[in-house]
């Protein structure tokens, strides 16, 4: 591969890494940062080693206990997170254009995200500025308080597929509670991680409070779970390696707070308003090119509409556009990397062994315009079980599995009848049904008549094997915290008990 021309224009990041406030070439192995539009590598970037790790929690915990950050009240950090949104803001045209570059993502998508990063360090601040502290009530002849406090050094570890947004998410709570971050951003993806951690640093935030690592998770990311240092670890991608993480903080009696897979249903009744819920499931999985892990990727339709409504997902998914991220008639874009489009072209072709039937797509484009691309079309499989391993196993790709149900008792168990329980949606005009579904539902997060949005004021987690612990919304500063009760005695005689 060979580096991509100027005239794209790319603008490389500095080869630097942040590790404890100082910014130094890293010195582990060089990792290349692939165009997934045209497999052009677009930089090489220097890599952490283990003893970076161990000086950027170092360092962390002596910035996290100073006075100078230690002792400012919640609405003093809260200048330092409106400091970082509004550096975010001047250089949003960079940063959606950097992601694009990075992870494929259409410019539409990478600008959303970086306005969602700016967003979520405002939200944060402003939770500073209102948050109160629980007097709580009185039992006895003690005034009883909870306070807050913090852990000390967080480590953070993201995914490839939104890291702008993935970022603020930890990073900003994680510093409106008074701690200091290690963020590990994924191999694939650390451009935009680096960007930001250069606008956070020249924000004036207290130098150590931020370390940005780029390297491979199973030398840099174990290497910081396992730290004694580390007081906490947020980490968001695949359920198996969020195992190993949630064994590891076992041992070390630490919080974690797991963001994992998902194999989320969409659902159909019979009267919902078929344009919306096509539409809707059209987004719901093939937008991000099905790289999330909230993508709607079990479409169940109520048997007495299921062939109208699949037929009109069929044939508007085989019109969406394929292209890169820059053109702005794209709306399905590359995949983040070749490695990953081959996983799922893999699992299309399980889906054919175990009997299912492609109604679109299913087959990697030859398109000149495409074939250097990490480029795969919007696929819609039909005529499996529930029980497949197609429709158990996650995809993380734009890959949409149809099935028919007959009446709730029969679409419960199948949408439940799933390892998984990060989302669900449903489609109807019905409000009691949606009701009854969206409680019965195993899932963290039900929409209704409307899929994959997002608010950072409302909590986000899953259940069974989608995660462990919430994010967002005003008590993600708690999921950051350690929280310690106060008593004051005002009883003016003294302890009996001893005579």
């Amino acid at each position: 591969m060979s580096p991509a021309p100027a005239a794209t224009g790319f603008e490389p990041v500095a080869d630097e890494i942040l590790i404890g406030g100082c910014w130094k070439r890293g010195t582990g192995p060089e990792g290349a940062v692939v165009d997934p539009a045209t497999g052009a590598v677009l930089q090489v970037v220097t890599q952490a080693t283990v003893a970076d790790v161990d000086t950027a929690v170092e360092l962390g915990a002596a910035a996290a206990a100073a006075p100078a950050w230690r002792d400012l009240l919640p609405h003093e950090r809260a200048r330092f997170l409106h400091r970082i949104a509004d550096g975010i803001d001047r250089e949003a045209a960079r940063l959606a254009l950097l992601q694009t570059y990075n992870t494929g993502k259409t410019l539409t998508e990478t600008r959303a995200l970086v306005g969602s990063a700016a967003g979520t360090f405002r939200y944060f601040a402003a939770v500073l500025e209102t948050a109160d502290e629980n007097l709580t009530t009185r039992r006895g002849s003690a005034l009883t308080m909870s306070v807050h406090e913090p852990i000390g050094v967080v480590g953070a570890i993201v995914p490839w597929n939104s890291p702008v947004a993935s970022d603020a998410q930890k990073i900003a709570p994680a510093l409106a509670a008074g701690n200091a971050v290690v963020l590990k951003p994924a191999e694939w993806t650390p451009l935009v991680s680096l960007a930001l951690a250069r606008i956070i640093d020249e924000s004036g935030l207290p130098s150590g409070l931020l370390s940005v690592l780029p390297g491979r998770g199973s030398v840099i990311g174990d290497a910081l779970v396992a730290h004694p240092g580390v007081g906490k670890v947020s980490f968001t991608g695949g359920t198996r390696t969020g195992r190993v993480i949630a064994h590891t903080a076992a041992e070390k009696l630490m919080p974690v707070s797991l963001e994992l897979g998902g194999k989320s249903p969409t659902i159909v009744l019979a009267d919902a308003d078929v344009e919306q819920a096509v539409n809707g499931i059209l987004h719901g999985i093939f937008s991000s090119t099905g790289q999330s892990c909230i993508a709607g990727s079990r479409l169940f339709v109520d048997r007495r509409c299921y062939d109208e409504v699949l037929d009109r997902v069929v044939a508007k998914a085989a019109r969406l556009r394929m292209g890169p991220g820059l053109d702005p008639e794209t709306r399905v874009a590359p995949m983040v990397h070749r490695a990953h489009r081959d996983s799922v072209a893999r699992h299309v072709d399980l889906a054919r062994a175990e009997g299912g039937r492609i109604r679109c797509g299913g087959t990697i484009p030859d398109e000149p315009r495409l074939r250097d691309g990490a480029y795969y079309p919007p696929t819609v499989i039909e005529g499996l079980a529930n029980d497949s391993r197609t429709c158990q196993e996650e995809i993380f790709g734009p890959v949409l599995v149809a099935l028919p149900f007959d009446g709730e008792a029969d679409l419960l168990a199948q949408a439940n009848d799933s390892v998984y329980g990060l989302a669900a949606g449903i489609w109807t005009a019905d409000y009691r049904a949606a009701w009854r579904l969206a409680r019965r539902l195993q899932a963290g997060t039900v929409w209704i008549n409307t899929y994959k949005q997002f608010s950072i004021s409302t909590p986000f987690g899953g259940v069974k094997e989608s995660g462990l612990g919430v994010e967002k919304g005003r008590t993600g500063i708690a999921a950051y915290s350690r929280q310690k009760s106060i008593y004051f005695g005002l009883d003016e005689r003294p302890n009996p008990w001893a005579g």
